[in-house]
């Protein structure tokens, strides 16, 4: 069965982000391993990630060499580092699709690099990363950056059934 997944914020060949977010790597390369090794030990090949943004900081066949690691079907809603590189980059390194603006996935949750506002009158969840070890109060964001999750994407069925537990309480 297909599942899937949410992910964000690697970082890929930042070694600066190990100590601005206090990753526990020696360095880039260790991190890089580790990260694909994460990504692959929850998601199959048949799976579909959708990666909230800032995905790498590599050159192209270093970025290329690491997306073709990672398995499943890979969609990147650009981030603020992906930016300076066009879409059509992206997807010759290997991304299946990529978008420049939040999708709206399954009518309810919006998936987004950066937090968007969302009221408290709004019945929608955010989906998001870019804030990395911090997190917004409230039912209405989910932070997927891999700082929180021990560096693995998370399943639809993981982020729904926390949204639905928060709000229960």
């Amino acid at each position: 069965m297909r599942h899937d997944y949410f992910i964000s914020d690697h970082h890929f060949g930042h070694k600066h982000i190990i100590d601005f977010e206090s990753r526990p790597f020696q360095d880039a390369e260790e991190m890089t391993r580790y990260m694909v090794e994460s990504w692959n030990s929850v998601v199959g090949e048949e799976d579909k990630v959708f990666h909230l943004g800032d995905f790498s900081f590599l050159n192209r066949d270093k970025t290329k060499e690491i997306v073709n690691a990672l398995n499943g079907y890979k969609v990147l809603i650009l981030g603020n580092h992906d930016r300076g590189r066009s879409r059509s980059w992206w997807l010759d390194v290997g991304f299946d699709e990529v978008s420049e603006h939040p999708i709206v996935y399954k009518n309810f949750f919006f998936l987004s690099h950066e937090p968007m506002y969302m009221n408290k009158h709004m019945p929608y969840v955010n989906v998001h990363g870019h804030i990395h070890g911090q997190k917004y109060e409230g039912k209405s964001y989910f932070n997927v950056c891999v700082e929180h999750w021990d560096y693995k994407p998370l399943s639809f069925e993981q982020i729904r059934d926390s949204v639905v537990v928060s709000e229960e309480q």
